[in-house]
């Protein structure tokens, strides 16, 4: 049986109303028998400029495509523009056109049904539209481009993300200036070399007009690696290192003054020595410089000390920059020199040096032996290349671990000093393997004619070897003081 038109037909032929549903699948839709269903669509073939398509355009959500109404109990009609929740946005209708969907209004009245009939309608209201849309004529050129120009222009809130980050997240391939170091930019072949040290490589190097450099000879290297040694910076506050034996004439004051000397020549800090001995002390003689002030003036003005230039004036500094501070020439006056007086001494010391040698008596039971020991850091003890001198060096070591300072003396550095010429009459490797066990290192001295003679001491105008075991001792120390400081 064909199906009837509608009554309306010359009315409605533009709106495409059917007159029966024998055609269109409904069992879908819900409509119940002896119930009429209106399905009206718009396709438009073109975009007026006005209309604002962005609005009704919500990107990354599910849209519904066709919204029912149940119309038969009160009969209203939904007519009007489609809102958001009716688009059809491009990507849901990409499966089934290749064309952009046109905006749709479309209004719908059925039968009541139960709400389970309601949603299985609304899906199958979706698939019928979409059919129906699938053979509408495509929009026009200018619609498509226009609808290309909003997806452009239009803000995307959920890729813009407003973060506070450093300059070197955005710029990975930036450099800082660390990194322009002299080994990068210097070019090797132009790099000008200092001088050779050594006596031919220097003539090599003369000769030549100065363009063949063989660099230094192995002892200038050996000795520029001991000065690195010793130049290797202190932290924390001033270092007390105190230079002892209980037996006199065995050379503390002049290993006193060799250290401070190897010391002060290869440090960019302060270094001085101060003369402690109760008795009469001839430290200040032995670098050539006096100032005519002693410790007792430092006691008395120590008040009176607020810079460096006040106690430089009390002080006398040799050519290797090492600050020495004299004794008193008077034994009766040194003799009152007390423990609390060298505690003021070191009180007025530590503010302005980074290392403070003293340079003992004899008399180690002294008051101000006392006072050195509380303020030590390391020891050097003094022994001579003789039986007596080398037992009492040992007993010294024996007398400091019985009265407190083990620590001190698995810590500390033994100085075999040869005073006098020709072979020894003991045997040196006996004595360097006794001391090594029982302190941390142990140090040859030998013998200088220079240092004999008892006038003041150049540094550098000392055998090559005696600087050399003077930088070696200077080394061991620095190397002991760094390994407290970490312990500390």
């Amino acid at each position: 049986m064909a199906p009837e038109r509608n009554e309306n037909e010359g009315e409605n032929a533009d709106n495409g109303v059917l007159a029966t549903t024998d055609g269109t699948e409904t069992t879908g839709i819900g409509i119940v028998e002896g119930a009429t269903a209106q399905v009206e669509v718009t396709l438009p073939t073109a975009f007026d400029e006005e209309d604002d398509f962005d609005d009704d355009v919500v990107r990354g959500e599910d849209v519904t495509l066709v919204q029912l109404e149940q119309l038969p109990a009160e009969r209203d009609e939904v007519r009007g523009e489609a809102p958001a929740t009716t688009a059809v946005p491009v990507a849901s209708v990409s499966a089934a056109s290749a064309e952009p969907a046109p905006k749709a209004s479309v209004s719908a009245a059925a039968a009541a049904s139960a709400a389970a009939a309601k949603t299985a309608a609304a899906a199958k209201a979706s698939s019928s539209v979409a059919s129906t849309s699938a053979t509408a004529p495509a929009a026009s050129d200018a619609s498509r481009a226009e609808l290309d120009h909003h997806e452009r222009v239009r803000p995307r809130t959920s890729e813009i993300t407003l973060q506070s980050r450093r300059l070197g997240d955005f710029e990975v391939d930036r450099e800082s200036s660390d990194l322009l170091t002299a080994d990068r930019l210097l070019d090797p072949a132009h790099v000008v070399r200092p001088e050779p040290e050594g006596a031919w490589r220097h003539l090599v190097y003369t000769l030549s007009g100065r363009r063949i450099n063989l660099g230094d000879s192995k002892r200038a290297r050996a000795r520029k690696q001991l000065d690195d040694r010793i130049a290797v910076p202190l932290s924390g506050g001033a270092r007390f290192v105190p230079v002892l034996s209980r037996k006199g004439g065995v050379g503390k004051t002049t290993v006193t003054t060799l250290l401070g000397m190897a010391l002060a020549d290869a440090r960019e800090d302060r270094i001085i020595a101060v003369d402690a001995n109760p008795d009469r002390g001839t430290l200040a003689e032995r670098v050539g410089r006096t100032s005519g002030k002693t410790v007792r003036d430092l006691v008395r003005a120590r008040g009176d000390v607020h810079g460096f230039n006040d106690i430089s004036q009390i002080v006398a500094r040799d050519h290797t920059r090492l600050d020495v501070l004299a004794s008193d020439a008077d034994p009766h006056v040194s003799e009152a020199f007390s423990d609390a007086d060298y505690r003021d001494v070191a009180e007025v010391a530590a503010h302005f040096y980074s290392v403070v040698l003293t340079d003992t008596g004899t008399g180690i039971v002294h008051s101000v032996m006392e006072a050195t020991l509380e303020h030590a850091d390391e020891l050097v003890i003094v022994a001579g290349l003789s039986i007596d001198e080398a037992r009492l060096a040992s007993e010294t070591l024996t007398w400091l671990e019985s009265n407190g300072y083990a620590e001190r003396v698995r810590s500390a550095v033994v100085v075999l000093n040869t005073s006098r010429p020709g072979a020894a009459l003991v045997r040196a490797d006996e004595l360097d393997a006794h001391f090594r066990s029982r302190v941390r290192a142990v140090v040859r001295l030998p013998y200088d004619p220079h240092i004999a003679s008892g006038s003041a001491i150049s540094f550098r105008d000392l055998q090559p070897e005696t600087r050399d075991a003077a930088r070696e001792l200077a080394a061991i120390v620095v190397e002991g003081l760094r390994a407290s400081s970490v312990a500390a």
